[in-house]
């Protein structure tokens, strides 16, 4: 390793000592602590009849093996919520992160994960999965683990949730599910089956999309393009541009769609825009691959925000299905969601779960429980799921309120003739402003309105009372800002 040595020598005058000895007196100490080394040197006297204390501190300082590391960017959602927090002013607003709030803006547990936490302490349930496996010579063997593919209950109730328990998909058994860690572990797990098993294929991604899909399809090591789904003139979607792009893609490639409330734009194709999406990436021998994060949040119907998954199924497409209950269940630190792939045959259903167990085993081994067992329990109980489909419509209804609210304000309030039917047009917690990264800034700077640079604001962290504040800034920043 290298290292490189740092010398300071100091010297300073000190009373001149008894004479009459006329041998030169050394004294040195030597101290060592975390590689400085000290020596004090006493030498008199000299001629002049003084003498002077030395002091000389060597450094050894080794260079790191990890000097070529550069600082990671700060992620560019997450910044945002350190920011908010630095912000003492009383007006300020988080729009940044997509996480719902009351209308007080607290953050809220629903009341059926509580009921189906308390259910899991009345029946004692701990920590741990209990294995029991009979072996020839009738010894028992107890693991404490979920088995790599999860908890079996929660794969069960997740695909039935996604697909419809009537689905011939689900009776056929041609679905491989596996508990995954969130939508993103889900989505990872998923990469890292493309990388293996269909070296060189393209994934086509949405521009703009969710801010960490680029980052896992590049750690996967998977390659990925861009299709047209914005368009900033109608802030709407770009249809025959999306078309085009799917169309212009290799053969065999992946084409990553949000199954409802895209996210950023909060801008959905409409069911017949899903047929003729269906009907391209069937020419093109394509394999469609859904992210589904926001499954009865969206819209508040569990069914309707399954229908562009429902809809390829029924035509016999294998197809890739990323879930998440971070949103609709409230569960973002549980890290619970499924990777669901769709086949021709139960047996080909059975080699793909077979080889996804086999990814997830090195990577992380087990997925956790609590929040399956959250899941299993509530959608498992037909009491729970009804409880839930009613908060779900509650959590929406004021996303849509506040949605309508805000675009009400800017109507009154914004004198240019500006068309803001937009925001009403669009879905979900999202909202796709159309404001510039300069114009986000003065959002922040000016305002204390903090959202990511690509205009996007959480509905979700906004309550009605805000609304015409938030139309004040947004104006501002639209109209005086290039």
């Amino acid at each position: 390793m290298a290292s490189s040595m740092l010398s300071l020598t100091s010297a300073s005058p000190s009373p001149s000592a008894s004479l009459s000895t006329q041998e030169s007196l050394k004294g040195k100490l030597k101290l060592r602590s975390s590689g400085l080394s000290f020596t004090k040197e006493k030498i008199n006297p000299f001629a002049n009849g003084k003498s002077f204390g030395r002091v000389s501190m060597v450094a050894a300082v080794n260079a790191s093996r990890f000097d070529g590391i550069a600082m990671a960017p700060p992620d560019p959602i997450l910044g945002v919520s350190e920011a908010f927090k630095a912000d003492t002013n009383a007006l300020k607003l988080n729009l940044g992160v997509g996480a719902y709030r009351t209308e007080e803006l607290q953050p809220y547990v629903l009341d059926v994960v509580k009921k189906a936490e308390n259910l899991m302490l009345e029946r004692g349930e701990n920590k741990e999965v209990i294995h029991v496996f009979e072996r020839v010579d009738d010894l028992k063997l107890f693991l404490n683990y979920l088995p790599i593919e999860g908890l079996a209950a929660f794969n069960k109730v997740t695909a039935e949730l996604l697909f419809g328990a009537d689905n011939p998909v689900i009776k056929e058994q041609k679905v491989a599910t596996v508990q995954g860690l969130s939508g993103t572990g889900s989505l990872r797990l998923a990469a890292a089956l493309i990388e293996r098993y269909f070296p060189g294929a393209k994934v086509l991604i949405s521009s703009p999309t969710w801010g960490n899909h680029k980052n896992i399809f590049n750690d996967a090591r998977v390659p990925w393009s861009e299709y047209r789904y914005y368009d900033p003139k109608t802030v709407g979607l770009d249809f025959e541009g999306m078309i085009a792009d799917i169309k212009a893609a290799p053969e065999g490639s992946f084409v990553l769609l949000h199954g409802c409330a895209h996210n950023p734009t909060g801008i959905d194709p409409t069911p017949e825009q899903w047929e003729k999406i269906a009907d391209v990436i069937q020419e093109k021998n394509h394999i469609p691959f859904f992210d589904v994060a926001y499954q009865g949040f969206a819209s508040g119907s569990l069914d309707a925000d399954a229908a562009s998954v429902r809809s390829f199924a029924a035509r016999g497409m294998e197809l890739f299905v990323a879930q998440s209950y971070s949103k609709n269940l409230g569960l973002y630190a549980e890290r619970i969601g499924a990777m669901n792939v769709v086949c021709t045959s139960a047996d080909a259903a059975a080699r793909v779960k077979s080889q996804l167990k086999r990814l997830a085993r090195p990577m992380y081994s087990n997925p956790p429980i609590h929040g399956a067992r959250i899941v299993a329990n509530v959608v498992g109980d037909p009491v729970l799921f009804n409880e839930w489909k009613a908060e779900m419509e509650l959590m929406a209804g004021r996303i849509k309120n506040v949605r309508q609210k805000l675009y009400d304000s800017l109507c009154a309030k914004d004198k240019s003739g500006k068309d803001w039917s937009f925001i009403l047009k669009q879905i979900g917690m999202f909202s796709f402003t159309g404001l510039n990264e300069a114009q986000s800034d003065k959002m922040t700077n000016k305002w204390h309105v903090y959202m990511t640079k690509d205009g996007r604001i959480s509905l979700a962290g906004l309550s009605l009372a805000k609304c015409e504040y938030l139309a004040d800034a947004i104006i501002d920043s639209f109209h005086n800002v290039s």
